[in-house]
């Protein structure tokens, strides 16, 4: 992935200060993130900008994943996290990385969520904060 984005996108990243915890698995995290700014980069093709911010809202650790490429048209939106969904050409994806984002993260207790009109599409992913934290 990394090499996708070095290609001319730039990255911000905004993370708040002093989170709490979250009852999750780092590897599972990873697949998370990794999917998603694989995705973003892939809108992006050449060259754009990608957010990553990190932030406690309420009950919960929201990282929001933004991307400034064409937009998720609202047709398709709906089905984004169904298994073997894909807007890619035939041979470029397999429409299994926004599900296996889903399922990770509903076994979580979280919840992933998506807004996208050309030019700004935001991937949200909230996981509740460990009890007690």
């Amino acid at each position: 992935m990394h090499h996708k984005l070095k290609r001319g996108i730039v990255v911000t990243r905004e993370y708040e200060a002093n989170l709490p915890k979250v009852m999750a698995y780092g590897s599972e995290l990873n697949q998370v993130w990794t999917n998603l700014i694989d995705n973003a980069a892939d809108a992006m093709k050449e060259k754009g900008k990608l957010l990553v911010r990190v932030v406690r809202e309420n009950d919960y650790v929201l990282v929001e994943i933004a991307d400034d490429g064409p937009g998720i048209p609202p047709e398709v939106q709906s089905r984004i996290f169904e298994p073997f969904f894909t807007t890619k050409g035939v041979g470029e994806g397999t429409g299994l990385g926004l599900d296996v984002v889903h399922r990770i993260v509903r076994k979580m207790r979280g919840l992933v969520t998506v807004k996208s009109v050309s030019g700004d599409t935001r991937f949200q992913v909230r996981i509740p904060i460990q009890a007690g934290m």
